[in-house]
């Protein structure tokens, strides 16, 4: 993983212990979408550098405060512009 659940709790201003697994969660899905998205193994991206960490830490963001309204189709447009950079060519 690219990001820790301490890292996570303090990039969403969250200090109790309370929701762990659900930001734990949301943590591996936040970094397998951006994985998917980039087109990159886990290794791959865990060694992307900072532009991979920042995509996956706002994906946890954006999931943790939209879990009842989320607008997946806009997340991903946003994490296919924010990944360009290190993403792998399609076909």
């Amino acid at each position: 993983m690219i990001a820790d659940l301490a890292e996570a709790k303090a990039y969403l201003r969250v200090d109790g212990n309370e929701e762990d697994a659900l930001i734990d969660e949301l943590l591996r899905a936040a970094q397998r979408l951006c994985e998917d998205i980039a087109r990159l193994d886990e290794t791959q991206f865990d060694n992307a550098g900072g532009t991979a960490k920042a995509a996956v830490l706002y994906t946890l963001a954006y999931l943790y405060e939209h879990r009842e309204e989320a607008d997946h189709h806009a997340l991903v447009l946003t994490l296919r512009n924010l990944l360009m950079g290190i993403r792998e060519e399609g076909f």
